[in-house]
């Protein structure tokens, strides 16, 4: 996985939770349903990254 997408993944994640724990506290559940949303985005695309990367690992050896 490359260390950018990585990065901005976990990024995406922190924000939503951030953004989750504000909507909580200030009892805005738009604010906290975009947040679980960001959340679960962000992770979506970690898992699909570091799928991305298994898939690569294999391919490489098998040429090996």
């Amino acid at each position: 996985m490359g260390l950018v997408e990585k990065v901005r993944n976990r990024f995406m994640m922190s924000r939503g939770r951030a953004k989750q724990e504000t909507g909580r506290v200030t009892r805005n559940r738009s604010m906290q349903a975009k947040g679980m949303g960001q959340r679960a985005s962000g992770a979506a695309r970690q898992v699909a990254e570091q799928a991305k990367d298994a898939g690569r690992n294999i391919r490489d050896a098998v040429k090996h």
